[in-house]
C-alpha cells in the first residue's frame, strides 16, 4: 500500500489558490498512491449535502474523477465538515470513517483522526462538539433552509474564531495526557491527525504522533509506503 494522508485544507470561496493546489495534487497523487485519506476540514465550512454551490461542485467532480479507477479514497468529518454526509460519499465515490479509524499499512497498526477530540483543555469546544455530533442537533440544523444554515453557520464560525482569539496556544493544542492515555489503549505504531495546525513528528513511548499541517502558504500531506512515513510540504502559489 501507498498511502497519502492530508488534513485542514479549509477550501472556500475566498481563497481559489488552495482549491487550485488540491486539484493538482489529486492529479499528482493519482499515480503515487492507493489510498487517500482525507482527516477532516477539507472545507472551510459545510451546512448539508444538499449545497449546490459551484464550488463544492467542482471540488465534488475533481473527486469523483480521482476515485474512479483510481486510489481508494476515504475521509474523516472534522469541525468544520462535520455534515458532510452519504449523498457526498456517493457522489465523490469516498468512504467515510468513523473517527478515530483503526487500520494496517504493511504490517504496521495506524490510528487516523482529525484529532479534536483530544483537545480536552479546551472545555467549551469539547462541549460544543458533543452538542453538535448528535442526530437530533445535526437533523434540527438540516431542516432549516440554505439560506438560514449559511447565517447559522457564519456566526458559528465568528464565534469560533473571537473564541479562539482568546484562548493561549496550549488550551487549542490536544492535551498530553489524553494523548498518551489513548495511545496506551490503543497501541498503534503510528497515530496520525489533523486539527491543531501544528505539523511535525513527536515521539510518545512506543509510538510516533505525527500532526498535519493546514494549507495556507504551504501545503502539508503525508506519506506512508513500504519504506517507512514522509511529511511532506510544498509552496502554494497565490
Amino acid at each position: 500500500m501507498k498511502c497519502r494522508f492530508i488534513s485542514d485544507l479549509h477550501l472556500s470561496e475566498k481563497h481559489p489558490e488552495l482549491t487550485q493546489a488540491f486539484f493538482k495534487f489529486l492529479d499528482e497523487s493519482k499515480g503515487a498512491c492507493t489510498h487517500l485519506y482525507i482527516l477532516g476540514d477539507l472545507f472551510e465550512t459545510w451546512i448539508g449535502d444538499d449545497d449546490t454551490s459551484p464550488l463544492h461542485k467542482e471540488i465534488k467532480d475533481a473527486l469523483h474523477r480521482f476515485s474512479s479507477n483510481g486510489p481508494k479514497t476515504f475521509f474523516i468529518h472534522g469541525n468544520r465538515d462535520f455534515l458532510i454526509g452519504q449523498d457526498f460519499a456517493e457522489e465523490t465515490g469516498i468512504t467515510i470513517l468513523p473517527d478515530p479509524f483503526h487500520l494496517e499499512v504493511n504490517g504496521e497498526t495506524l490510528i487516523i483522526s482529525h484529532g479534536d477530540f483530544l483537545c480536552t483543555d479546551d472545555v467549551d469546544y469539547i462541549n460544543f462538539r458533543n452538542q453538535v455530533r448528535t442526530k437530533e442537533w445535526q437533523s434540527n440544523f438540516l431542516e432549516k433552509d440554505i439560506e438560514e444554515r449559511k447565517q447559522i453557520a457564519a456566526s458559528l464560525r465568528n464565534d469560533s474564531q473571537e473564541a479562539t482569539a482568546e484562548k493561549s496556544l496550549e488550551i487549542t493544542d490536544v492535551n498530553s495526557e489524553a494523548v498518551l492515555n489513548f495511545l496506551n489503549e490503543h497501541k498503534p505504531n503510528l497515530f496520525i491527525h489533523g486539527h491543531t495546525h501544528k505539523p511535525g513528528i513527536h515521539e510518545v513511548d512506543f509510538c510516533k504522533r505525527i500532526v498535519l499541517g493546514d494549507w495556507g502558504e504551504y501545503g502539508w500531506f503525508l506519506s506512508v509506503d513500504e519504506n517507512g512515513y514522509k511529511l511532506d510540504k510544498f509552496i502554494i502559489s497565490v
